[in-house]
Order: C-alpha cells, then structure tokens, then sequence
C-alpha cells in the first residue's frame, strides 16, 4: 500500500450536462483543460468520459484517442488518463471490451457487474482481463457493494481475473435514495475487504455521491485508500455549497490529504495504485 493518496478526478460522467452545472466539461477540449486545471490542483489521475455531438455517452476508441491526446498536449506527463467502459445501459460487454482492445489505453475503469454479469460471462472476460494484463493495461475494477468484493475474491482465486494486485473502486450511494452516500456506507466494504483476504494485495479507492462526498473521500484516505473527486458524482462542497469547479473539488481533497500526511503523490504511486503492474513482484 501507497503511504500517499492518489486523487483521481472525474470531471463529468456519463449523464451530466451544463445543465447539471456550467463547468461540467463536455468537449474534448474542455475535458483536457480541466484536466490540466485539476493537475495543478493536486489531482494525478483523471477519469475520463466522451460524447457525442449530442452530448451523450459514447464509447469510441477513435474519440477517445483524439482525448488521450489533448489531455497530453494540455498536462505532459502531470496526470494518469484512465478511460472509462461504462455501459449507461447501451453497450455490452463484448462492444466494451472491443474499444478497449482496439484502443489499448494506459488504463480503463470496468463494472464487475457489467462484465461479468453472469456465470456464462466467465470465459469471455478472463480473456479479456488475461489480455489486458499481458499488455500492462492497468486495471480498476469498480464494485458497488460490499458483497461483490466476495465475488471478486473467488473471480481472483480462480484465475478468472488474474494478477498478483488489484486495483479496487468502492461506490458509495449510487443505489442510495436521491443519490446521497453516508460516511458509514464505507464500513461494510471495509469489512468485506479485511475478510475477503484480497487486503494485502489490493488499492482501493472511495467516491462517494452527494453531499457527503467531502466526509467519504476524508474518511476512505485516514483508512489507507484513495480518493475520486468530482462532478461526476457530487457538486458539493462539505458545507452544501455548489463548487466552482472541479478543481475546486480537488484543491479541498488534495488539502485533506496534506493534512492526514498522504500528501506528495508521484505518477509512478498512481500508476501501482490504479493497476500497472509491478513487474519486479510479479
């Protein structure tokens, strides 16, 4: 485990628009110079999401390439670009792993629920994450309740995922009334994870939605994880002001590690953290 805390920001997410709040990057880029924006914040990571003309959630590894570069041109090598395979209820799981695949990002965020939503779904992602490992993609596989860190565990046992570390993403509110998660949503994922035997071997990162979003990230970074930020998942500040901006977001973040003493994290910390193997442990 990292003694600093990556802070990773995701500036806009599948569904928010301008609408939502005038910051919200929606553009190639506006992404790039949030990017930037939030890298001067403290950020050293961001997770990434494009649309279309319209606005909406699309996965091409065309477009995509046209972000991963823009968010070069804007931050050299100041931030970690980790693209995202959500589904948003249009694609499956063969179309999501087909960009990545064509794509061959540094890194991608994945569902377990998405990819492997059924037994039947086995073989085909251990492909898949056989693959990306082979090809030091790394990895964050994203987990919305403590239970599926049970699953994980025995995906991992069986060589379904592979690898001797894991990067983990815990969720807290997404299924919760009005999108708003609790500081106590993290207790059982942290259970799970110290009982999953996977503790020793995994980085584990927190976002939370909604107002308590501020109380989540503070609380998963004094427990030794690591922190996602912004307006993909809450516009607020601890006090329920609305932030100016992302990295607004991620200057109180970053200051709240200073203060936990997880400051002064490097690329190549984000890099382990977020799923690129160690090659001198493997």
């Amino acid at each position: 485990m990292t003694s600093s805390a990556t802070i990773m920001v995701a500036p806009n997410g599948a569904r928010k628009t301008k609408s939502d709040h005038p910051e919200v990057p929606m553009t190639i880029a506006e992404t790039a110079q949030t990017a930037a924006a939030c890298a001067e914040a403290g950020a050293t990571a961001i997770h990434a999401h494009i649309r279309d003309a319209q606005g909406a959630h699309i996965l091409d590894a065309a477009v995509y390439r046209e972000l991963l570069d823009a968010i070069t041109r804007e931050c050299g090598d100041k931030i970690f670009a980790q693209v995202t395979t959500e589904a948003v209820g249009i694609y499956q799981p063969e179309e999501q792993m087909a960009v990545m695949r064509e794509l061959r990002p540094r890194g991608f965020s994945a569902a377990l629920k998405e990819l492997i939503a059924s037994p039947e779904k086995e073989t085909e992602a251990a492909d898949f994450y056989h693959w990306a490992l082979k090809e030091d993609i790394a990895v964050q596989h994203i987990l919305y309740a403590a239970e599926e860190i049970h699953r994980f565990a025995d995906l991992v046992r069986r060589e379904v995922i592979p690898g001797g570390r894991h990067a983990l993403l815990f969720v807290l509110g997404r299924y919760a009334k009005n999108l708003e998660s609790e500081v106590e949503d993290l207790l059982p994922f942290i259970e799970a994870l110290n009982a999953s035997g996977l503790k020793s071997s995994s980085e584990w990162m927190v976002c939370g939605f909604g107002r308590s979003e501020t109380a989540s990230l503070a609380a998963a970074m004094a427990l030794g994880g690591h922190a996602r930020v912004g307006f993909e998942n809450s516009l607020w500040h601890a006090d329920g002001e609305i932030a100016e901006s992302n990295a607004e977001r991620v200057h109180v973040i970053s200051a709240i590690a200073e203060h936990l003493g997880r400051g002064g994290q490097t690329l190549e910390d984000t890099s382990r953290v977020l799923g690129v193997r160690d090659t001198e442990n493997s």
